[in-house]
């Protein structure tokens, strides 16, 4: 890989707040970077991207707020008019920064209107929003946020520039109201914000807009504080293949053992057990109910299926005496264990493997106040919530106003890896690091494929155990595969034909493209 090749990588893994955004910009301009010759490099860069979006001029209405934001967009403007658009301007605020004032003035003396109104804009093909950048912290007020909700009403293509107008940089909270764009250019570094789920019906498509900010001055602001990333390709490929010699054997490809299901839950052993065998662990074994054991051989006839004592529900009352847990490089534990399996998951918590624990076990967890126990734990353990169990297992921590926060204290709390599963899957670390799946698909959002993610998270750990790698960062590969596999299933399938027992069969084919 080029150097450029690899600072583009870098620089796409990068997620920054407002407040580190400003520092790593100061310190540009501190060392005689022209704030001007910095605008027009960073506009022409998006005037270049709109021209190959929309080859073919049109009528363009270009929204202008007070801030180098709007200098942006009038450098746009300007090009845009050059390239043999009709341009037209929505400029709200009579007072503007002195740079985004001479751009302004310069417009205007090329014969672009501007209006203090946003009606005459409605006839437009395309809009360019720059009213605000990051940055913005309370509600926008009247009469600019009627304007954004009629310019909302007209449906067209609307690219912002760094985040639609009107998001919180951090928090991706909508302040009032926003734009709903079609395109998003973000600006230099990927702003916290856009990782957000709330932000996401405002977003569009999302791309980054790279200006060359130095990694010197990045590293110089970053470097002090947890890191928060985003979960690339490049990133969660790099862990794979993970390293096998040429006389290896199965028990040295990592053994995982999966303690799942019920006789109500049967299905989630079963997807479980198929995640983990995408996964390419060595050896497979699963401890069930009795009383599904048969179904389990027919499906997964490779792995080793312990029959437990169960309930006379049908729950998993205790492991059989033929498990021997320190045998195994990886546990993971939950699909479908009903809430009534907490000796199991009690005598679990006591093993010295790695351990996923998803589902019903995150439910026992916390009807058991059990967290000291997670601390307690030498091996690494990963907890894999949705929103309703991380509530219940963190009543305490504000998922509403700060995601990122909650989910970082879970971590620190628990000493453990915590993946909060959504939109925007998001991982935090117990030493305060945050990893973010920048994309997914709502054809996840199906009962079932959180077993899938348990399984294949499960192989990937014990295969990492047995080679002594850091079974932490195969989270990040197991989430990015995950979605893939999804996101390559409902293209070919569209959203509502990928039921989790069609994922499992995409994991392979995700891998290979």
């Amino acid at each position: 890989m080029g150097e450029r090749e690899n600072r583009q990588e870098v620089i796409q893994q990068i997620v920054v707040t407002a407040e580190q955004m400003r520092a790593i910009e100061s310190r540009v301009f501190d060392a005689g970077m022209p704030v001007a010759a910095l605008m027009e490099k960073v506009a022409l860069a998006i005037a270049r991207r709109i021209q190959s979006l929309y080859p073919q001029p049109g009528r363009a209405g270009v929204l202008v707020g007070p801030g180098h934001n709007g200098g942006d967009a009038l450098v746009v403007a300007r090009e845009l008019h050059f390239l043999g658009w009709e341009v037209m301007v929505y400029a709200p605020l009579q007072k503007l920064k002195e740079l985004t004032s001479q751009h302004a003035k310069y417009a205007a003396s090329l014969g672009i209107p501007f209006y203090q109104e946003v009606s005459p804009l409605s006839e437009c093909d395309l809009l360019i929003d720059g009213l605000f950048g990051f940055g913005l912290e309370r509600a926008i007020s009247e009469p600019i946020a009627s304007a954004i909700n009629e310019i909302n009403q007209w449906c067209k293509p609307v690219v912002s520039i760094d985040l639609p107008s009107g998001l919180h940089t951090d928090t991706g909270e909508v302040l009032g109201t926003a734009i709903r764009a079609t395109h998003t250019f973000c600006l230099g570094l990927w702003k916290l914000g856009l990782l957000q789920e709330r932000a996401l019906l405002y977003l569009g498509r999302v791309e980054l807009i790279d200006f060359d900010l130095p990694l010197a001055d990045i590293r110089a602001v970053l470097n002090s504080q947890p890191p928060i990333t985003r979960i690339t390709a490049a990133s969660a490929l790099a862990r794979l293949p993970l390293p096998r010699s040429l006389d290896c054997h199965k028990y040295k490809n990592g053994h995982l053992l999966l303690v799942c299901g019920s006789r109500k839950y049967t299905g989630a052993a079963i997807l479980s057990g198929l995640g983990a065998r995408a996964s390419g662990v060595g050896m497979l074994s699963l401890a069930v109910p009795e009383s599904i054991k048969p179904l389990l051989i027919s499906y997964l006839p490779e792995a080793l299926v312990f029959g437990c004592p169960e309930t006379e529900s049908g729950a998993i009352a205790s492991l059989s005496p033929d498990l021997q847990l320190d045998s195994y490089s990886a546990i993971a534990a939950g699909p479908g264990l009903t809430p009534l399996a907490v000796a199991v998951l009690e005598s679990l918590l006591k093993c010295d493997r790695p351990f996923v624990i998803d589902a019903d076990g995150l439910n026992i967890l916390s009807l058991l106040g059990t967290i000291p126990s997670l601390q307690k734990r030498q091996a690494p353990t990963v907890l894999t919530p949705h929103v309703g169990e991380f509530k219940r297992l963190f009543p305490d921590f504000d998922l509403t106003n700060n995601r990122i926060h909650a989910v970082r204290q879970a971590a620190q709390k628990t000493g453990a890896v915590v993946l909060l599963k959504g939109a925007r899957s998001t991982l935090a670390f117990p030493n305060g690091a945050i990893s973010i799946l920048p994309e997914s698909t709502p054809a996840l959002a199906r009962g079932g494929s959180g077993d899938v993610l348990t399984g294949l998270l499960g192989g990937l750990m014990a295969q990492a155990s047995a080679v002594s790698y850091p079974v932490e960062e195969l989270t990040k590969t197991a989430v990015w595969w995950h979605a893939r596999a999804g996101i390559l299933a409902a293209q070919e399938r569209t959203e509502l034909g990928v039921d989790a027992f069609t994922l499992t069969q995409y994991l392979m084919q995700a891998l290979q493209k």
